[in-house]
C-alpha cells in the first residue's frame, strides 16, 4: 500500500482534508518537570485513542504523538554514551528526524544535514538511533517506516540574527533557518525517497515524539518513553482522526510547536496571501537569513503543518505566543461584538498583516516554556481542564481522560469560543484571557 503524499490520487483531494482528533495537555502549573507527567500524559493519549482512526489494517493508525520539554539529564547521558559531549542546557539542540529506509538515500540526506548545521555557523555534534520497537505497530506502518533518527547541534559562535533579538532565541531562530535549509537541500537532491524526509523538531527546547501509530502505541513503539530520566513540566499529546486522506508518519501531530482539532476553512486563501506577501518580507531579527525561510508554507501539507509553519515564522520574529495567537486565530470582533477600542484596534491592525486561519478549530502550542490554547470564534471545538490541589493541570478534548479522585480537584473550566487559554510559570501559573490580551496590546 502506498500512502498519501499529499499529492491528489484517485478520489483523494487533499485539499478537502477534515478532522475530528483528540487533544491533551498535561503541566505542572509550577513548571517543575517530572516523568511523572510524562506518564500521565500517555494515559490521556490511551484515553483519547477511540478519537483515533484506523486503517483497513486496524493496527494501523492515523498518527498519534507527544510534544516535551527538552530533556537534558536524558540527552546528556546518551550523548557520554556515544562518544561526544553536550554543552550546557540551551546551548544545543537535539533534531527528531525521519530518514528514507534506503541506507544510501538515508546517508544523502544526513550528509545534507551535516552541511547544513556547519554551513550556518553551528557545531555538527553527533547522531544517535532513536530505540524503537515495531513489533507492536500495524503491519502498514512498519512498511513504510523511516529510519529514525536524532542529530545534536552545538550553539556556534554567532548563531546569526540581530543581537538585540536575545542570545538564546538568536538560537532558536537559526535552527529554524538550518531546517529550512536543510528541507531545501534534500527536495533538489532529487532523493527517491525525499517524501520520508521529514524533520519533526529541531531545537534546544521541545521534542516531538510521534508517528503512524495509535494512541495506545506510542509508550511501546519509543522506548525513550519507559525512562525515567525523560522528564518535563507540560506536554501536548494527539490523537489523530483525519477523514478524507491517508494517513502517514510525518502527518501525526504534534508539529513543532502546536497541536490542532478541527478544520481551517480558509486554508487556500492564508496560504495564497502568505506566498503574496513573501517577497516583501523582512526582518531584523533574521537579516539575510530571511531569503532561505521561503517557501513559508511547504505545499502539500494538511492544515495543521500550514499554521505551524506561519506561527513558528512570527514567535521566531520575537512575538510571544500568545500575540502570535491572536494574530492567527482572532476572536469576533464585528460591530455587535461589545470590546474595547484598544482591542478592536489591535485586532484591525493585525488583519492589514494576517488574515484570520478560521476554524472550526482548536489549538494548543507552546514555545517550550508556556503553554497556551485558543478556541477560534465559531467555537465547535470543546476543551476542557481542570486543576488538581497538587499542582496539576489536565485539558482535553473531553473529561474524564485521567483518573482524577473528586476532592483532588481545585477547579474545573472551559475555553470559550474566541478566547484564550496561557499557563506561565514565570508569571505565577494560569494567566487568564483578559490579562493575556489587554497586556499583549
Amino acid at each position: 500500500m502506498t500512502l498519501s503524499k499529499g499529492q491528489p490520487a484517485g478520489l483523494y483531494r487533499p485539499e478537502f482534508e477534515h478532522s475530528a482528533c483528540g487533544v491533551g495537555v498535561v503541566a505542572n502549573i509550577k513548571g517543575v518537570r517530572s516523568h511523572a507527567i510524562i506518564d500521565d500524559g500517555l494515559e490521556v493519549l490511551v484515553n483519547l485513542a477511540h478519537r483515533g482512526a484506523r486503517g483497513a489494517d486496524a493496527d494501523t493508525g492515523d498518527g498519534a504523538g507527544m510534544l516535551l520539554q527538552m530533556p537534558d539529564a536524558f540527552f546528556r547521558g546518551k550523548a557520554a554514551a556515544l562518544g561526544f559531549e553536550l554543552p550546557a542546557q540551551g546551548g544545543y539542540a537535539v533534531g527528531m528526524t525521519f530518514l528514507p529506509q534506503s541506507p544510501e538515500e538515508r546517508a544523502a540526506c544526513e550528509a545534507i544535514i551535516e552541511a547544513a548545521v556547519s554551513a550556518e555557523g553551528q557545531r555538527f555534534l553527533g547522531w544517535r538511533d532513536v530505540p524503537v520497537d515495531a513489533a507492536g505497530i500495524g503491519r502498514v506502518a512498519r512498511d513504510c517506516q523511516p529510519a529514525i533518527r536524532q542529530f545534536f547541534v552545538g550553539q556556534g559562535p554567532d548563531a546569526g540574527g540581530h543581537a538585540a533579538m536575545g542570545g538564546h532565541a538568536t538560537f532558536e531562530r537559526k535552527l529554524f533557518v538550518i531546517r529550512k535549509v536543510i528541507e531545501r537541500g534534500v527536495l533538489d537532491a532529487d532523493i527517491e525517497e525525499a517524501d520520508t524526509f521529514y524533520v519533526c523538531s529541531l531545537s534546544s527546547k521541545v521534542l516531538v515524539l510521534k508517528g503512524l501509530l495509535l494512541g495506545t502505541q506510542l509508550k511501546g513503539f519509543f522506548k525513550d518513553l519507559s525512562d525515567p530520566e525523560l522528564v518535563s513540566s507540560f506536554v501536548l499529546v494527539h490523537s489523530r482522526f483525519s477523514t478524507n486522506t491517508l494517513g502517514s508518519w510525518k502527518l501525526a501531530h504534534p508539529y513543532r510547536y502546536l497541536v490542532h482539532n478541527g478544520e481551517i476553512n480558509t486554508l487556500r486563501g492564508n496560504i495564497n496571501w502568505m506566498v503574496a506577501r513573501e517577497p516583501a518580507m523582512s526582518s531584523p531579527a533574521f537579516g539575510d537569513d530571511m531569503a532561505k525561510l521561503f517557501p513559508i508554507i511547504w505545499p502539500g501539507q494538511s492544515d495543521t503543518a500550514c499554521i505551524d509553519n506561519a506561527f513558528e515564522l512570527m514567535m521566531h520574529t520575537g512575538r510571544p505566543i500568545h500575540h502570535v495567537m491572536m494574530a492567527l486565530i482572532p476572536e469576533a470582533t464585528g460591530d455587535r461584538v461589545q470590546m474595547s477600542q484598544e482591542k478592536r484596534d489591535f485586532y484591525d491592525y493585525h488583519a492589514a498583516t494576517m488574515e484570520p486561519w478560521d476554524g472550526p478549530a482548536l489549538i494548543a502550542f507552546t514555545d517550550g516554556d508556556r503553554v497556551g490554547a485558543v478556541l477560534d470564534r465559531n467555537g465547535l471545538r470543546p476543551f476542557r481542564y481542570l486543576v488538581t490541589t497538587d499542582d496539576r493541570l489536565v485539558m482535553a478534548s473531553e473529561v474524564g481522560v485521567l483518573d482524577v479522585p473528586p476532592e483532588r480537584v481545585l477547579f474545573k473550566e472551559r475555553i470559550h469560543p474566541g478566547r484564550m487559554f496561557l499557563l506561565d510559570p514565570g508569571r505565577g501559573g494560569i494567566v487568564d484571557d483578559a490579562t493575556i490580551k489587554y497586556s499583549t496590546i
